[in-house]
């Protein structure tokens, strides 16, 4: 099924979209915010939209994933390896030197995805879904704080 996951980028998004984007970032106003300064790509298998990988310039020759989300049913099969292969590909091609993700400390799966594609953490945001988030939320059980931050240099 990977070899038909076709990668390509999208200008508006669509309820399909934001289905996917809110699944990893609960704020709209957030994603709302930053869909409007970013470069956007969607995964489709065939015609079905599988995944998003949401790009923003945070400084110069630096990148940032700001959203990667894998419908649920399409999780376990390569396809957020496969944006972020992409993500990074993309990155070096457009000339930037550093591309850099950040996710929640109880994101287990995340955290080791993040660290199989080559990112490195380099620093904790102590209480970021706490100041940023209106509700709690709760992810393997815990409630979620600290976001920890990773990057890789290309």
């Amino acid at each position: 099924m990977n070899d038909q996951l076709k990668i390509i980028p999208f200008k508006h998004a669509t309820s399909a979209h934001y289905k996917l984007l809110l699944d990893a970032d609960p704020s709209k106003k957030l994603v709302d915010n930053y869909l409007k300064r970013s470069f956007n790509f969607e995964a489709k298998i065939g015609q079905r939209l599988v995944g998003v990988i949401i790009l923003i310039e945070t400084r110069p020759e630096t990148i940032e994933i700001v959203n990667l989300a894998v419908d649920p049913s399409d999780q376990k099969q390569g396809i957020g390896h496969r944006l972020i292969q992409f993500a990074t590909h993309w990155a070096i091609d457009q000339a930037y030197k550093v591309i850099e993700i950040g996710t929640g400390s109880t994101g287990f799966g995340q955290l080791y995805l993040y660290q199989k594609s080559g990112f490195r953490p380099y620093a904790v945001d102590q209480d970021f879904f706490v100041r940023n988030y209106s509700e709690p939320i709760i992810e393997n059980n815990l409630v979620l704080k600290d976001m920890i931050r990773l990057r890789k240099f290309l």
